[in-house]
């Protein structure tokens, strides 16, 4: 019995992070031709949702409590995130307002994704532990196709940073929140 459940929840897990680095890697080469870009950014932020469906609210740490303290939060992440931009050129720069919408699309999907859904199913799996590394380490590699290799411990630490909150605050909207906030700046 509890072979099986444990077994389920390994393909569980398995389809998700599958599914998550699949939109997330083409949604990057779709997005490489310019003509392509908004669309493939909203539509890959869409379809990153899209894996968030069926779960409870609360498991993917969408609860409603103490939700002004929460977005708060996501803005001291944001702020946190956007620190090695700041500290690298001096100022943080302003994404160009076109993409505002689809910048937004890509961060609340990612969120709702890795943070949500992937988070979950690996929790069930394996506990906290599994859920922060698993979903930080799929994070990163998603992300290997759209950073330059030596962009990606920043992009680990972003993970970790997100993966941690989730863990310690049993909360999306922060990240989420602090992910958007960081993809208007960047």
């Amino acid at each position: 019995m509890i072979s099986a459940v444990r077994s389920r929840s390994a393909l569980r897990a398995g389809l998700v992070a599958s599914y998550i680095l699949l939109v997330e890697w083409t949604r990057v080469l779709l997005a490489q031709d310019s003509h392509f870009t908004v669309a493939a950014l909203l539509l890959g932020g869409a379809a990153l949702a899209v894996v968030a469906l069926g779960w409870p609210a609360n498991g993917l740490g969408l609860g409603k409590s103490h939700l002004a303290l929460r977005v708060i939060g996501g803005l001291a992440l944001g702020a946190v995130l956007l620190l090695p931009a700041a500290a690298r050129s001096g100022a943080v720069p302003l994404l160009p307002a076109g993409l505002a919408a689809a910048a937004i699309a890509v961060s609340v999907g990612e969120e709702l994704a890795f943070r949500g859904a992937l988070y979950a199913a690996l929790d069930e799996l394996g506990g906290a532990p599994v859920a922060v590394a698993g979903s930080t380490l799929i994070w990163t590699v998603a992300h290997a196709l759209s950073h330059p290799p030596e962009f990606l411990g920043a992009v680990a630490a972003a993970g970790l940073l997100l993966a941690l909150w989730r863990w310690a605050c049993k909360d999306l909207v922060a990240p989420i929140v602090g992910h958007v906030v960081a993809d208007l700046a960047l």
